[in-house]
């Protein structure tokens, strides 16, 4: 395609909704956080969040941007950042293929007071270090807890420090290894999804 050929979209011009759109049909695939928190009663939470990275290796610490409510709870603070910044202690589960129907059903805007783990149809299990629910049927589970909160126009980049990693064994394949094709790790498009298998390399992969 030539430059000739390319529309242009400069920010001034564009809604907050039309930059949205603009942004997840372009930055994909997208990993997605699956984030189990508790409230400071107790109440369990289960959501999943697609605006998710590393931040850094050293410390271990990972990023997800969580963004105002939707839908009926257009505007509110999201029941996840409540918990995090309250508890201070959540977990990233990794959502592969056969999860992501469960996934999608905890996306739902729903009260407070809802558990979304019963929403999903998935299975509490206590975290190893934490005091905070993990997803059982998730292959990878990331024990996090907080580092910091920094709020980025309407949104929250909430960076966890990793304390522990709980993975599958039937999809560890030794020296600190994941095997992505046993896992089959699901990727965020623009309100689709997608799996990423098969995969492929250029050239000599990293150790």
């Amino acid at each position: 395609m030539s430059k000739e050929q390319k529309l242009i979209f400069n920010t001034i011009d564009l809604s907050e909704d039309e930059m949205y759109k603009l942004l997840i049909g372009s930055v994909i695939p997208r990993p997605i956080a699956w984030v189990s928190s508790k409230s400071k009663d107790g109440i369990l939470n289960l959501a999943p969040f697609s605006f998710f990275t590393v931040a850094s290796r050293n410390p271990p610490i990972l990023l997800i941007s969580i963004g105002p409510g939707v839908n009926e709870r257009k505007g509110s603070i999201k029941d996840t950042l409540t918990n995090i910044r309250e508890v201070k202690e959540y977990i990233i589960n990794m959502v592969p293929e056969p999860l992501g129907e469960a996934m999608y059903r905890s996306s739902a805007s729903v009260e407070p007071e809802k558990n979304e783990f019963e929403l999903a149809g998935v299975t509490v299990q206590n975290g190893k270090l934490l005091n905070v629910p993990a997803v059982l049927e998730a292959p990878i589970s990331i024990e996090l807890k907080l580092d910091q909160i920094m709020p980025v126009g309407g949104d929250y980049l909430v960076l966890g420090k990793v304390e522990c990693v709980q993975i599958d064994e039937a999809i560890y394949a030794g020296n600190y290894k994941i095997a992505i094709d046993k896992w089959k790790p699901l990727a965020s498009l623009a309100g689709d999804f997608a799996g990423l298998m098969p995969s492929f390399s250029y050239g000599q992969k990293g150790t």
